[in-house]
């Protein structure tokens, strides 16, 4: 899914190719995207862009008139420039927003189709789209230790909570820990005032850093490629290859559709993390360190 870095990197490449612009019509696809229905979307057609928002890690459209329009990419969506007039439906672009210079496509490479697009009248409805997390890279310390203190969860939860922290998710939040030297199954209420700082640090950094460099990449061109698995990156989509500041070997733990990689060296004191199903599978017969894992594989 397309966080927060993600996120404003195309906001910096549609601010200048749409703001300003005239919407001039809407072609949808796949009808289950428009999630809305008033104000009726044609009433976004012919209507100028007077900015493009962010609400977490939603995409939003200021039109003339007092219109927004709410794009939520989810994990599967992605947007790409093309000329105008490109075919919709099928297996690809499943939208297009045209413009006199150009079609803003959606396409979502998934069969769950769960990108959504909704269209609201007046400021004030876009608030039932904030989930109210913590914007933190304008926050301080204090504002980011009672965001982490509201409920007891793991960090990796934690972080990516969009009730908690605002645009975070399963790649970020991987190298967030990693930078702090934190576990992701650390409890948040357990945490000691030096780790939550070097936390927040870590939270404020890894964003930052990425936002920069796909920021400047999107002034170049507009991000066609959009991933969670990125050169450069320490731990998330690494696993079993060299952690780049101590060399130990990248673990991680699946559950559900997510899993959180991490370095047992940097992060757990070179413990390894049992999700769910293995440990209620193995029982005793979990590895508890890599010596012992090295050592299973071995046998």
């Amino acid at each position: 899914m397309p966080e927060l870095p993600d996120i404003l990197a195309y906001l910096t490449a549609l601010t200048p190719r749409v703001e300003g612009k005239r919407l001039e019509a809407i072609r949808l696809g796949n009808p289950f995207l428009l999630r809305s229905i008033d104000p009726p979307l044609t009433e976004a057609t012919g209507r100028t862009v007077l900015g493009v928002e962010r609400i977490g890690k939603r995409i939003v459209f200021a039109l003339e008139g007092d219109l927004f329009l709410v794009l939520h990419l989810m994990v599967a969506g992605r947007l790409h420039w093309k000329k105008r007039g490109v075919k919709v439906g099928g297996r690809g672009a499943i939208a297009s927003f045209d413009f006199a210079d150009g079609s803003l496509v959606l396409s979502e490479a998934s069969t769950k189709k769960r990108a959504s697009l909704h269209a609201v009248r007046g400021r004030s409805a876009l608030a039932e789209f904030d989930r109210g997390g913590l914007e933190v890279l304008g926050s301080d310390l204090p504002r980011f230790r009672e965001a982490l203190a509201r409920e007891s969860h793991t960090l990796k939860r934690a972080l990516t909570d969009p009730r908690l922290f605002s645009g975070i998710g399963n790649a970020y939040s991987d190298e967030i820990l990693h930078r702090a030297k934190l576990s992701p199954g650390k409890l948040t209420r357990r945490l000691t005032d030096d780790e939550s700082a070097r936390l927040h640090a870590a939270t404020r950094a890894v964003l930052g850093e990425w936002a920069d460099r796909l920021g400047a990449e999107a002034e170049r061109a507009f991000p066609e490629k959009v991933t969670a698995f990125r050169e450069g990156m320490a731990v998330h989509g690494r696993y079993g290859k060299p952690c780049p500041v101590c060399g130990t070997p990248v673990q991680r733990i699946v559950y559900a559709e997510n899993e959180a990689n991490y370095c047992p060296t940097c992060q757990t004191g070179g413990k390894l993390l049992a999700d769910r199903a293995l440990s209620q599978l193995l029982r005793g017969d979990w590895p508890k360190t890599l010596e012992d894992l090295e050592e299973r594989k071995k046998g």
